[in-house]
Order: structure tokens, then sequence, then C-alpha cells
């Protein structure tokens, strides 16, 4: 599940547990995140996901992935970063909290070994894989989910991970929007989650599970929608949107996500955004 935040300012980084006990973050669901990000399974896999291309291609490089590596995706949403894997010939491996999503990825790499699951639980084997990728999956706070990614990482094996960064977020108005309208329990954990975008959060939360850092890197993420309606399904697909969707409807909601997408629409009625998409490769010490 390509887990997005909403993207606001955080108050305050997130904690990381104590150097080797990382704990799971209070109020851990992962069957309702699945369920949130099952609502609008098909419209995710064909309208957004396809966002992420340019970072997967830069993190695959990094990751060495050759034909027979073994690469497991952490919060793998409908399978766009395992296709990406199977195509350069990698054996591949997935886990998402949403059965929907899964099906989906499943249907595109029916070789894989894709999985309904937790990714702060994973149900393989310690030293199970070269690589292993998340893809906006990880987040602030998440320290635990790393230490089962190192667990499962074979020595000398490579994580990438990537989230929204702090700069450049065309959609940032229209997450804000979403926080405004969800209940105020779901903010409050969004915040936290939001932490991972400050510089050195992400290489800390991995050096406090026992991850060496590679390197750090960015691309600026781009997608484009034809019209309103597309643009309204595009963004109503992801998580995020769920809890304010729930609390006020579709018919309160979209007109103001709308709104706030105006900016990025042209004089063709194409709607284009730009986001600051920032990644990290760690390594697990051989």
């Amino acid at each position: 599940m390509t887990s997005t935040p909403v993207l606001t300012e955080s108050t305050s980084a997130s904690e990381p547990g104590r150097p080797g006990v990382p704990t799971v973050p209070d109020g851990h669901r992962w069957d309702r995140a699945g369920d949130a990000w099952g609502r609008r399974a098909l419209d995710w896999a064909c309208l957004f996901e396809h966002y992420a291309i340019d970072v997967i291609v830069a993190m695959f490089d990094r990751l060495e992935l050759q034909p027979g590596s073994e690469l497991l995706d952490v919060a793998c949403g409908s399978g766009l970063a395992m296709r990406m894997a199977d195509g350069l010939g990698a054996s591949v491996a997935g886990i998402d909290a949403a059965e929907s999503l899964i099906e989906i990825a499943r249907a595109r790499t029916p070789e894989g070994d894709i999985r309904v699951g937790d990714m702060f639980d994973l149900p393989w084997d310690d030293a199970s894989f070269d690589a292993v990728t998340a893809v906006n999956g990880v987040w602030g706070g998440c320290e635990a989910a790393l230490a089962e990614a190192f667990r499962v990482l074979r020595p000398g094996g490579r994580i990438g991970i990537s989230f929204w960064g702090h700069g450049h977020l065309d959609l940032r108005p229209c997450f804000q929007a979403f926080a405004e309208h969800a209940p105020p329990e779901h903010v409050a954990g969004m915040k936290r989650t939001n932490g991972i975008a400050r510089p050195g959060v992400a290489e800390s939360m991995l050096e406090s599970v026992g991850f060496e850092v590679v390197e750090r890197g960015g691309r600026m993420s781009t997608l484009e929608w034809p019209d309103a309606d597309t643009a309204w399904r595009a963004m109503a697909s992801v998580g995020p949107a769920v809890p304010a969707l729930e609390r006020v409807g579709p018919d309160v909601l979209r007109p103001i996500v709308m709104e706030r997408l105006d900016a990025l629409r042209d004089a063709q009625g194409i709607y284009r955004f730009r986001n600051d998409h920032q990644f990290v490769i760690a390594r697990r010490p051989s």
C-alpha cells in the first residue's frame, strides 16, 4: 500500500523507539489501513500509482537489482514496483494490508509471492531477500517496520524507502483538506507520520534499527489527469481521503478538493501535479 500521509506541517518529529527495541505505533491497526486504501483500489492502480515510476527506477538502480535478485516490496499496493522488478528478472514478493490492492498486484505479477498482511510482522524467514523496497509506505514512527525489513534482508542486502519531501508539493492543499475534515484522532496520527519528510529523520530511523545509510536522493514526481472527474477519482482513491469522506461525505468534500486543485488545471482542462519525492538507500551490514 503506497501510503500517502496528510501533507501538512508536522508540529514535532516522530520519536524513534530505543535502538534495537522499536515499537509498533500506538493505535496501529493494519486491517483498518487496508480497508481505507482498498476502497477504490482500481482507481488508485489506474489513476495514481504510476506517479512513483521515476523514484522506483532510481531506487532499483541503487539497490543493484539484477536477474535472480530476490526483492520484497513492503506496502506494495497494487504492485507497480513488483511488476517493474519482475521485468528486470528479479524474483518478487510483496505485502500490503489492502486485500483488493493485493488482488490487482497478483493479477499483474502472478508468479510473485504476494500476501495480505502487516508490515510490522512480516511472514517471511530471516535473511530471505537481497533487497527491500517501500514506496511511500513507511513513515515517521514506523521503526518497527524497518526492523522487520532488516530481519528479512540478507547481510549486505539493501533497502530503499521513498516518501514525500519538504520541497515543492502541489498536492499539499488537497491533503490539508482531508485533514481539515477528518476526525481529530486521524489528524494526530498523520502529524507523526509526516516527520519523515524532515532532513535526517529517515536516515535516523534506518540507523536506529541497524542499517548503514548509503545515499539520499530525490526526484520530482509528476502526474496528469485529463479532466475534473478523473482528478477527483484519483484523489478520492488515497487512504487519507477515507476518514474525511466518511465524516462529511463526497458532496461536501469534492467541491473543496476540486477548488484546491484548480491551480493545477491548464487552459485545456488538464490537471498536472509535481511533488518532491525523496528516497533513502541503506544497507544491512555484512
